[in-house]
């Protein structure tokens, strides 16, 4: 601020340089005015300039942040819509912590509410205590149908579909009336190649004949050498009829294929599976997988993701012998050194050939490990998402940490396999777990594995074995067509209707729909 006498010291120019008060004129007249007077008016228009520059600055801050500052900086009065949110908004916090009214009837839909709003006359903390049951009404409802959504697919994944079983049925009846369907398998120049370990030998376990076929129709397809393949599948004895028919009339040449069934094993007696039995036949133990679901499931303290893996480990697969079959492929096959497992819901892209020069470093079981991963379903898997920790032989011989591994794509040392006691630790903790009513853990085969194998386990690449398909939908297409084996593990299976449609083409592509049994059975490339 300046200050300009005039020479007569008639006038006084007061000045500023920030724009707001660009020229003040103060007329003195020299008869009228002493110094005194002057000196005294120039020391309050001195004081009083500051605050005439701040409130110029605060009304032109209001008009730029459209009066947000108004009422709080000028004392003005509140909006009245900003008001009526304000009260409404400490109704609906009163609102929340008190009980409902049991009279109150809930309208079903927010037309019907502004409807009762409208002729009752509710008053807003009425209006707050009908949005709050209305939601939790719906909540509620919403709720109950994911719990039966994810029933109803459990029941899904654990049915057969008709076109499979009628295939069973047919393959079977031709198995009685066609003598081609009913050839040896394989012809009996070739039988020597079944002990023959200058061969790559798969195993797969399985009584759905679709799924066995394009196990083997992509490993064939995928093989730079598969005349170098021998496959040996192994069903049981209702499927075997129609299993054998399928590959007598559909060889995948020039790889070598036998099947065989259960009952055809002489290893595999009563007396060498007790265990197995007690699982099959216990009642106990039966009604778990086949019983009544919801019964013992409060669903108000559980949440969609854990029932959905208790479901899971409530598959019927689980007791099934074909499923624990792995566990005596040394017995089975006496006189093979090495060879790979796979399961019926798996695809091979690639050439597996590779896996026989893997070192295994003295290890039985070359798989893939499932703790690298963020996803929740498959590849972020330790051994406390398998074990009931709180038992105490559970917490004594296991750690929580320890990374968890696949079954699917196995590697395994037989002859290593034969120098260890991996069967019999397997069989003492299913009769641990039998014992215990199943509170060691519910998830039928890999939880005893991962005991009986520890430290006998090799890690192979990811690569090798991609998992997960039967659970996430929002897999990688990229990541699959990568992947050596993909995995169709949990119940989303590739033949079923349930099954991705993103994925189900990778499967697809080795089902022969031209084939007069898959057409007749109208199984259908979807």
């Amino acid at each position: 601020m300046q200050l300009h006498f005039s020479p007569s010291m008639r006038s006084i120019t007061i000045s500023s340089k920030n724009g707001f008060i660009d020229l003040m004129k103060i007329k003195v007249a020299a008869c009228h005015i002493s110094y005194r007077t002057l000196f005294h008016t120039i020391l309050i228009l001195a004081f009083l300039l500051p605050f005439v520059f701040i409130l110029t600055a605060l009304v032109t801050l209001e008009d730029c942040l459209g009066r947000r500052l108004g009422p709080k900086l000028l004392g003005r009065v509140d909006d009245p819509a900003q008001r009526l949110v304000r009260d409404f908004y400490n109704i609906l916090n009163e609102v929340k912590t008190r009980e409902i009214p049991s009279a109150l009837e809930l309208p079903d839909s927010f037309d019907q509410l502004v409807s009762d709003m409208k002729s009752n006359q509710y008053d807003a903390k009425t209006f707050a205590f009908m949005l709050r049951g209305m939601m939790q009404k719906f909540e509620r409802e919403i709720r109950e149908s994911k719990f039966s959504e994810l029933m109803n697919k459990h029941f899904a994944a654990s049915s057969v579909p008709k076109g499979i079983h009628c295939l069973s049925l047919r393959l079977t009846d031709e198995y009685s009336s066609n003598a081609h369907a009913r050839k040896q398998l394989p012809p009996p120049e070739l039988l020597p190649t079944l002990s023959d370990n200058s061969y790559h030998h798969f195993i797969v376990s399985t009584d759905n004949i679709l799924a066995a076929s394009v196990v083997v129709t992509s490993t064939v397809q995928s093989s730079q050498k598969p005349e170098n393949i021998v496959f040996h599948v192994i069903t049981d004895k209702k499927t075997y009829a129609g299993m054998h028919s399928w590959f007598a009339l559909n060889p995948a040449t020039p790889a070598i294929v036998e099947v065989r069934g259960i009952h055809q094993f002489d290893w595999l007696t009563r007396e060498n599976v007790p265990v197995l039995e007690a699982v099959e036949n216990q009642n106990g133990i039966r009604n778990y997988y086949h019983g009544n679901h919801f019964a013992g499931t409060n669903l108000s303290d559980t949440n969609p993701y854990k029932f959905a893996s208790k479901l899971q480990a409530r598959s019927p697969k689980y007791i099934s012998l074909l499923n624990h079959l792995r566990i005596y492929i040394p017995e089975l096959f006496p006189n093979l050194d090495k060879v790979v497992f796979l399961d019926d819901d798996v695809v091979v892209q690639r050439d597996l050939s590779p896996l026989w020069e893997i070192d295994m470093n003295g290890k039985v079981n070359g798989a893939v490990e499932t703790c690298r991963g963020n996803d929740q379903w498959v590849m972020s898997k330790h051994f406390r998402n398998y074990f009931n920790f709180s038992h105490p032989l559970i917490a004594e011989h296991l750690d929580p940490d320890e990374c968890a591994w696949a079954y699917g794509m196995n590697l395994f040392d037989l002859r290593t396999w034969r120098t260890t006691n991996i069967r019999e630790t397997y069989h003492t903790w299913l009769k641990e777990n039998l014992r215990s009513n199943l509170t060691m853990w519910k998830l039928g085969t890999l939880p005893p594995a991962l005991i009986a194998f520890k430290g006998h386990v090799h890690p192979i690449d990811p690569s090798w074995h991609m998992l997960g398909l039967g659970y996430q939908n929002k897999t990688d297409i990229e990541s699959v067509r990568k992947a050596a084996v993909i995995h169709f593990n949990g119940q989303s299976k590739p033949w079923l209707q349930i099954g991705f449609d993103h994925l189900r083409p990778f499967w697809n592509k080795y089902v022969n729909y031209t084939n007069d049994f898959v057409r007749n059975c109208h199984i259908l490339d979807s």
